[in-house]
């Protein structure tokens, strides 16, 4: 019995070192209050809260694999989004809606291990949450759990959608919400269409990021709509918007990553230059896609780089380049510009949608729609 009980002693000691060594913080400071964040570590919530009330812009970048994690990671992008456009952009889909939770998961993980700084958010993919609160939480878990991510994004475009982004929060994950042009809900919308161009579309723009911060989201992704409807929710909201294809009156701005894929011209210079390239001894060769194409340029990339490999083109410091630019531009206010905000809402219908946010009480709004659309006329007739 002595035996057997040292022996549980022992197997004891044994489970709690094996659960220290597991913890994701180091023993001595769990319990040691708030420290200090430096530039090195992960961005959190209170840190984009800070940037949303001193009027810095966010900047989001999607990703969908540790090469491209890893770029994001040295940009310095506030936040990478794992979004189920993987399913068009990597898989080959021509919509959202065929990408599974377990593809999501292997996508999440890969960008978890590249990015080391950014918030890490992943997608809700179609058919994951849809169905209930616990489907919902449920699938929120895993994406954190199993995924390695800060939090979760869902489109929210009907009550059932916000009632799960509901449950997501109250079950202590945080969440983006996605109103406008919500890719999920192409059946619906008819295609990839672009919203809010109408009075009616407009409100409940605006309406359905109101729900959505009410119900606890952190930030609401506006996508595809005119700048003053996205001006009007930005003013309406006490939360960070981020704009894709909403014009530059968000509180942020969010690029699909294969947007920043090198010039034509620089993988038509790698393709001739490989097929100039002799290959001596043996009749067939192989080498890895990302280093013939240089595509990272980073120091753990270094270390596992053969040196056999020869590489063909320095794509990485083009997307590097690339990411910079975005990133300064966004900062700096001139992206995104008139080119780059191509919905429009014809005049009668912008006055009737601020007589509508009025009538919401939203004053405020209304303003910056009102604003926001003086400002974009004045900078076309200046172009």
């Amino acid at each position: 019995m002595a035996f057997l009980h040292r022996l549980s002693k022992a197997s004891s000691v044994a489970g709690a070192r094996l659960i220290r060594r597991l913890s994701n913080v180091p023993e001595n400071t769990v319990y040691g209050g708030p420290k200090p964040q430096t530039s090195n570590q992960r961005t959190t919530l209170n840190q984009l809260r800070q940037k949303y009330k001193k009027g810095e812009p966010i900047t989001v970048v999607t990703a969908y694999d540790y090469p491209s994690a890893v770029h994001l990671d040295t940009a310095g992008i506030d936040i990478c989004l794992v979004g189920d456009s993987a399913s068009m952009v990597v898989h080959g889909h021509d919509t959202t809606l065929p990408i599974s939770l377990d593809e999501m998961l292997v996508h999440c993980r890969a960008v978890a291990r590249g990015a080391t700084r950014p918030l890490l958010v992943g997608d809700l993919p179609f058919g994951t949450y849809e169905t209930s609160t616990s489907q919902a939480v449920d699938t929120a878990v895993r994406v954190l759990k199993e995924g390695g991510m800060d939090a979760i994004k869902l489109e929210g475009g009907s009550p059932s959608r916000i009632t799960a982004a509901k449950a997501i929060v109250e079950a202590g994950i945080a969440v983006i919400g996605h109103v406008g042009l919500t890719p999920q809900a192409i059946s619906v919308l008819g295609g990839f269409r672009p919203q809010g161009r109408n009075v009616a579309s407009a409100v409940k723009v605006v309406e359905t990021a109101m729900a959505l911060q009410e119900v606890g989201c952190f930030s609401v992704v506006l996508e595809c709509v005119p700048a003053p409807v996205a001006a009007a929710a930005t003013s309406a909201l006490q939360i960070p918007t981020i704009g894709i294809g909403a014009g530059p009156f968000c509180s942020g701005q969010k690029m699909i990553v294969t947007s920043l894929r090198p010039p034509i011209g620089l993988m038509n210079e790698f393709v001739s230059c490989h097929r100039r390239e002799k290959l001596r001894f043996m009749q067939y060769q192989v080498l890895v896609y990302h280093d013939l194409l240089g595509m990272l340029q980073h120091p753990h990339h270094a270390k596992v780089t053969p040196k056999f490999c020869k590489q063909y083109a320095q794509v990485g410091d083009v997307i590097n380049k690339a990411l910079l630019e975005y990133k300064e531009e966004v900062t700096n206010g001139t992206f995104p510009g008139p080119s780059h905000t191509p919905y429009k809402m014809n005049p009668k219908d912008e006055n009737a949608f601020t007589k509508e946010l009025q009538k919401m009480g939203l004053d405020a709004a209304a303003s910056a729609a009102t604003e926001a659309a003086a400002e974009l006329e004045k900078t076309n007739t200046q172009q």
